[in-house]
């Protein structure tokens, strides 16, 4: 049966007006919420591996437990395309701490990107703008090839670490690197060759959603498996009735009744975590984290109604 988690990013301090919530706070959070599990954002303030100790470790799994809240997985900021020999090193060196941090929370997975560009802050807000213009740069150093071969090369190495501790690695097919849609992050799993490496496939990541491109996804995906998912709550919002407002992007709605259809279809039994990682805009002013509650509750009843019955909720479409 599909679940539902919160991932901490959501609450990180970064995307809203307002301070991050602990790992303490969003296990609790999550409880208050309805979810029936958290992932974990290996990332300062909230959930940095070398931050929190054996004491601490402890205290959050039994938290967990106390609230009937699985701990899903541990996502870490990955990028093993980096032209510089110590940035790719630092990088193994990171995930292997999410390894072990995952192993003691009693998360079977971890989760990565082939190349994530970075976040800064500026003015006091979260922005990848930075990142990304970094990462363009980067390209007069190395060739995309080299990248990508450099990507493969890393999973590798982390997937060798977490088998020792019976971990599932989860590639995200997350651009850059990647492309979007799924044919590229299925091709670097089946690179890497390892049977703990698996895919955490993203349907909001797909330029083309239609219901014959989201089968044919799942379906070709299904074979090296797909082991994690998300959903953005910052396209949900509530209005002052209690309706499900949804919001599409710029090219249309986000097909989560096909992709939850065929998720079903499949058998999968993992999460679906929610999360909001950019900015909590309206009208260009940030809003406060009473905002983004609105949007993570909106989005929660949403996918709950969608995943139990296989039917998508009445929605006001913004």
């Amino acid at each position: 049966m599909i679940k539902l988690a919160l991932f901490t990013v959501t609450y990180c301090g970064l995307w809203y007006k307002g301070e991050a919530l602990s790992l303490k706070e969003q296990i609790a959070k999550a409880s208050e919420l309805g979810f029936d599990g958290i992932a974990v954002e290996a990332k300062r303030p909230v959930a940095l591996p070398c931050d929190l100790s054996r004491r601490l470790r402890r205290e959050v799994k039994e938290l967990a437990h106390s609230r009937d809240i699985t701990i899903c997985a541990v996502e870490t900021m990955s990028n093993f395309a980096r032209p510089l020999i110590e940035d790719r090193e630092n990088n193994l060196c990171m995930v292997r701490e999410a390894i072990e941090l995952a192993s003691d929370l009693e998360a079977g997975i971890v989760k990565v990107f082939a190349a994530w560009p970075g976040t800064s802050r500026y003015d006091g807000f979260g922005t990848y703008d930075f990142g990304r213009r970094i990462f363009d740069f980067e390209e007069n150093f190395v060739t995309n090839v080299q990248r990508w071969r450099w990507a493969v090369e890393g999973i590798k190495d982390v997937a060798e670490w977490a088998e020792e501790y019976g971990i599932t690695i989860a590639l995200q097919n997350h651009r850059p690197v990647i492309r979007p849609g799924y044919e590229d992050a299925l091709q670097m799993v089946r690179e890497v060759n390892m049977d703990n490496v698996k895919l955490c496939l993203d349907v909001p990541l797909f330029d083309n959603q239609s219901d014959e491109y989201i089968h044919e996804a799942v379906e070709a995906c299904r074979q090296v498996g797909i082991v994690h998912s998300h959903y953005g709550s910052l396209e949900f919002d509530e209005s002052s009735s209690g309706d499900i407002i949804l919001r599409g992007r710029g090219f249309g709605h986000v097909n989560y009744p096909a992709f939850i259809r065929e998720l079903r279809r499949i058998g999968f039994d993992g999460f679906i975590a929610s999360e909001e990682c950019s900015p909590v805009l309206e009208y260009h002013e940030y809003q406060g984290i009473e905002a983004v509650d609105r949007h993570v509750r909106a989005a929660l009843r949403y996918m709950r109604e969608l995943v139990s019955t296989g039917t998508e909720p009445k929605v006001l479409r913004d």
